[in-house]
C-alpha cells in the first residue's frame, strides 16, 4: 500500500429516513457482541490473552515490516480480551475506507492467534486510535437519535454498521431511560434501529 491509497475515514453517520416500519428483528449475539463462555478459570484466562497479544504482535510486526512501515504494538487486556493497538503516523490507510481495512486485518491476525494457541480469538485491534474515536463519535451518534426518538416517538433506523460499531451504539441507547435499540437486516447492510422503550 502507498501513502497515495491513504482513503479518509468519514461515515455518513445518517439516519435512514426512507425506511420502513416494518417488524425489527431482535438482535442475536454477535462475534463482537458477547462474550465466550470458556472453561478457562480465571488466572488461565488472563495467560491465555496475554499469550494471545505476544502472538498478535509478532504477526503485526512482521506485517508492518512487509508493507514498510512504522509503528509500535501496544498490549492490553480489557473486559475478558487481548486489546493490540498499532500506533504511529501514516498509518490510516490501515484503517481502510469506514474502518473495512482495520476489520479485515483484525481477522486476520485472530485468525494468526487461533491458528498458533487453538482456541477462538475475540482479540481487539486498533490503528492510531480510530476505535477510540470512533466510539465517542457513535456514542453522540446514539445520544442524538435517542433525543429525536424520545422527542418524536418514531423509531429511527441508523445507517449499516459492523459488529463493533453497533454495539457502542447498543451499550450507549442501553444507558438512556424511554428507548431501547435492536438489530435488523443482514451483513454487511446489518444496522441499529432506536425504538421507544
Amino acid at each position: 500500500m502507498s501513502e497515495t491509497e491513504v482513503v479518509t475515514d468519514q461515515q455518513d453517520d445518517v439516519v435512514d429516513e426512507t425506511a420502513t416500519d416494518e417488524p425489527v428483528a431482535s438482535d442475536e449475539l454477535e462475534a463482537e457482541d458477547g462474550a465466550d463462555s470458556d472453561d478457562v478459570e480465571g488466572g488461565d484466562r488472563n495467560s491465555l490473552l496475554i499469550q494471545e497479544g505476544d502472538i498478535a504482535a509478532d504477526y503485526l510486526e512482521r506485517l508492518l515490516d512487509i508493507v514498510d512501515y512504522d509503528g509500535d504494538i501496544d498490549l492490553d487486556v480489557e473486559n475478558g480480551r487481548a486489546v493490540v493497538a498499532i500506533v504511529g503516523s501514516g498509518l490510516r490507510s490501515l484503517v481502510g475506507t469506514r474502518g473495512e481495512t482495520l476489520e479485515a486485518l483484525q481477522e486476520l491476525t485472530r485468525l494468526a492467534v487461533a491458528q498458533k494457541t487453538g482456541t477462538r480469538s475475540r482479540l481487539m485491534l486498533d490503528v492510531s486510535g480510530h476505535r477510540a474515536e470512533r466510539r465517542n463519535d457513535l456514542t453522540s451518534l446514539a445520544n442524538d437519535t435517542a433525543a429525536r426518538v424520545l422527542e418524536t416517538g418514531d423509531p429511527a433506523r441508523l445507517t449499516p454498521m459492523n459488529p463493533f460499531e453497533r454495539k457502542v451504539v447498543h451499550d450507549a441507547i442501553t444507558a438512556i431511560d424511554g428507548v431501547r435499540s435492536e438489530s435488523e437486516g443482514e451483513e454487511p447492510n446489518r444496522r441499529v434501529v432506536v425504538l421507544p422503550g
